[in-house]
């Protein structure tokens, strides 16, 4: 009989590291718990009791019309397993290790190729637009999925305070990092600060988020606080987290992991289930609080964005 080596296992048919680990305590609870009783709880619950972390309430102007009618992921999973590689490596690593990040005070630079370059502190970002509540897919390369409750306004409503030059075509962002503050920065594997980009009619779409927080409040530090992108048709890792600089530029700008590794990770990253990863297959993922897998749909099911890419190869443009 053959077996596989760890390392020819792909990382989406791994058990979960918190599921894995308290598996004895899942399978306890399983048994011991009505089918009535099982359906209102998810896999995490089981295994690790919800601990909410304090923050601030944001005022919410309305539910957007964007927002999926989908469950929402309980807080606990979208808080507890995470990809922040400036607080470490494992998806738990973040929640444990960003505890003391400070976040405020905390400006965003806009420069580049605008008519109004400005620094902007969160306070002055929050009241460019009503804040609204946008219930957002998620989709994380490494396949698996989130619903997130995210709370922000388009990012054109951003852009149009700067007014963008004609010459401008893409938006590059950047993370903030201080090896002081993130000290396991440095065994991350990738080079930092981290860096993102979008051409400047995907920023440009109403359903890109400058994102300030979630489930009512602002964001937890290991889900990008005090402020964040989300391009829910894009796989997880475009949503750049902890913004400090955005720069409108003329030419396609570098991103972090299609530096590190640009087999594997291109430069607009759309969900695409047709276009497997090297190491693994995107035409399925697993929603965190579930077992069983679900079919991946294009664009993350945002069909609303296809017209961007009219015309275009999205498997050589992956």
């Amino acid at each position: 009989m053959l077996i596989k080596k760890n390392s020819e296992v792909p990382w989406s048919e791994i058990t979960p590291r918190w599921l894995y680990l308290n598996r004895r305590k899942f399978l306890t609870g399983v048994f011991g718990l009505t089918a009535g009783a099982l359906a209102g709880q998810t896999l995490r619950e089981l295994a690790w009791p919800t601990q909410k972390v304090q923050a601030a309430k944001l005022s919410v102007a309305a539910k957007s019309p964007f927002s999926t009618t989908e469950q929402v992921t309980p807080y606990d999973d979208v808080t507890h397993y995470n990809n922040f590689y400036e607080f470490g490596t494992g998806k738990e690593d973040p929640a444990m290790n960003a505890t003391r990040f400070q976040t405020s005070p905390w400006s965003v630079k806009v420069s580049g190729l605008v008519d109004k370059p400005r620094t902007f502190s969160v306070e002055e970002l929050q009241k460019l637009a009503p804040l609204e509540e946008r219930i957002y897919r998620h989709r994380c390369v490494e396949a698996w999925s989130i619903v997130v409750p995210w709370i922000g306004y388009s990012f054109s409503a951003l852009l149009k305070e700067v007014s963008p030059q004609p010459k401008a075509k893409f938006v590059a962002f950047e993370s903030y990092y201080s090896p002081s503050q993130m000290p396991l920065g440095s065994r991350a594997g990738i080079e930092l600060p981290y860096i993102e980009g979008l051409r400047l009619d995907e920023a440009m779409h109403p359903l890109t988020l400058l994102c300030f927080g979630m489930f009512g409040e602002s964001l937890p530090n290991q889900d990008g606080a005090p402020v964040r992108m989300v391009i829910p048709w894009k796989y997880g890792f475009k949503s750049i987290k902890s913004l400090v600089k955005i720069k409108l530029v003329e030419k396609k700008p570098d991103t972090t992991w299609n530096l590190a590794n640009p087999v594997e990770y291109g430069f607009y990253s759309n969900v695409n289930p047709g276009v497997d990863h090297p190491r693994w297959s995107q035409a399925k993922e697993r929603r965190l609080g579930e077992f069983f897998r679900r079919n991946t749909l294009m664009f993350n099911g945002y069909d609303q964005v296809a017209s961007l890419y009219t015309g275009m190869d999205l498997r050589k443009n992956f």
